[in-house]
């Protein structure tokens, strides 16, 4: 209800602003209490809603607040004071806005990334680069060379790109961030974007020498206001305690990132282009600079890409070789291991035994308390028997209720100390029925594990909960499963 009435009071100033008398009193007071509107409503979402981010709506009240009032300030000296000339304090209040917005930005930024989130920093910087040397040849520089104007005339006309910059850079920065893309997020973005683009606008007038006509002033400063609107919208909307909260990676280098990085690289090249087809190249120093920057940016950016490759290639490498349930080396893994192990003790003459295992009556478990008990038995078992290994020791879960273990260097008396502990061990009073095989010196890998699961079988049979060693490969009475 209260949001509704918001845009409803907001809206009417909104429209009010292209019917009141230009330049009068009704005018000022229909620009400022859209201004102050969007502050209150600002100031009492921040109070309703209790999540995160309050500082940085408070910090966009401020400079909302700030700006609203160098509409006034600037209004009172044009009809009252007659010999009032600018820069003065209206302008303070209107530069007030940047460094609030960005602080705003700034706490937004930081709540909602996790960690250091550099690839989104290189890109943001690559971004700002680019369009902050359009602002110095076509607002910074023509504001520092204007003839005929007082050091804090310069200085207020630098400090309007300058903060549109400071805008710029941070709005990038939390567009290219992660975090929740909420209404809230959504509205933030908008009003920032529009006053830019007020700014720029008024600029490149400003620049080509030209008075925007009564139609055109109205639609300007309806821009303005409508950047008040959204911003206010934005701090009653219920999504508003949500906007500082962090979630999940941030965006990828999708097709739209890579076109407005590529576009943001090649700013330098294009005005150096621009600049000799005119006859004229008037900022080759800063060109030059920014070429260098952008350049290595791309490098930075480039390497950082190249690491994240590296390090989700381990990844992948690493989960296909783990299984996911109880952090264990899976079949896969098991399948290169063992025969690497087969031929150190072939080289070193060493013993080698390998044991599987099968947890009785597992399906029975299943049934009586659920799969997630029967997954809980599993994790548990890998952990618990893990612990009962000896350090040089493999433990592998085959596929189901089966694991396998490697045992290098041991004799067949210490492989079977080694399972009566992993018994002793076994969690929630369950049994396990284990095929222990000897490695005969001669038999390759899949001949030894076909001797353990043989083994295994006959530990079922005999009535399971307990560890039947395999005959030899050379005994007639082995018949494999």
């Amino acid at each position: 209800m209260m949001l509704r009435g918001y845009l409803v009071t907001a809206g009417t100033c909104l429209a009010l602003s292209f019917v009141v008398p230009d330049g009068s009193w009704w005018q000022v007071a229909v620009q400022v209490l859209t201004g102050y509107l969007a502050v209150a409503a600002i100031v009492v979402g921040a109070l309703r809603h209790h999540g995160t981010g309050r500082a940085a709506w408070l910090a966009f009240a401020a400079g909302i607040g700030g700006n609203a009032t160098g509409i006034l300030v600037e209004a009172y000296h044009l009809h009252v004071n007659a010999e009032y000339a600018a820069p003065g304090w209206a302008d303070a209040g209107y530069l007030s806005l940047y460094p609030a917005l960005a602080t705003g930005l700034i706490l937004l930024i930081r709540r909602r990334s996790r960690g250091h989130d550099w690839g989104a920093l290189v890109d943001a910087t690559t971004v700002t680069t680019g369009l902050g040397l359009l602002a110095w040849v076509f607002m910074i520089r023509p504001a520092i060379t204007e003839a005929g104007l007082s050091p804090l005339a310069h200085l207020a006309g630098v400090a309007y790109p300058v903060g549109d910059v400071l805008l710029l850079a941070m709005l990038t920065r939390l567009l290219l961030g992660g975090g929740t893309r909420s209404t809230a997020y959504r509205l933030i973005g908008a009003s920032a974007c529009l006053f830019l683009a007020g700014d720029v606008t008024w600029a490149v007038l400003n620049t080509v020498a030209v008075e925007p006509g009564p139609a055109a002033h109205r639609v300007l400063g309806a821009v303005f206001l409508l950047a008040y609107v959204l911003v206010g919208h934005a701090g009653l909307h219920r999504s508003a305690a949500e906007i500082g909260e962090s979630a999940g990676a941030p965006p990828k280098l999708g097709p739209g990132l890579l076109v407005l990085l590529t576009l943001a690289s090649l700013m330098a090249p294009l005005l150096l282009l621009g600049q000799i087809a005119a006859g004229e190249v008037t900022d080759a120093l800063p060109i030059a600079i920014c070429s260098i920057v952008l350049f290595l940016l791309v490098v930075v950016r480039m390497a950082q890409l190249l690491r994240q490759l590296e390090a989700q290639t381990a990844r992948v490498r690493e989960l296909s070789r783990t299984d996911e349930l109880t952090g264990l080396p899976n079949r896969r893994a098991w399948s290169a291991e063992l025969p690497a192990a087969v031929e150190r003790a072939r080289r070193d003459g060493a013993g080698l035994a390998v044991a599987m295992l099968d947890l009785d009556h597992f399906k029975r478990f299943n049934d009586e308390y659920g799969h997630p008990a029967g997954d809980r038995l599993l994790k548990a078992a890998a952990a618990a028997w893990s612990e009962q290994l000896r350090g040089t020791d493999h433990l592998a879960r085959y596929g189901g209720e089966e694991f396998i273990a490697l045992l290098p260097g041991a004799d067949p008396g210490e492989s079977l100390r080694v399972l009566r502990r992993l018994m002793a061990a076994t969690p929630l009073g369950q049994t396990f029925s284990a095929g222990l095989a000897q490695w005969n010196g001669v038999e390759t890998s899949d001949e030894l594990v076909a001797r353990a699961d043989a083994a295994l079988y006959t530990a079922k049979r005999a009535g399971r909960d307990r560890v039947e060693v395999a005959q030899p490969a050379t005994d007639p009475r082995l018949t494999p499963r």
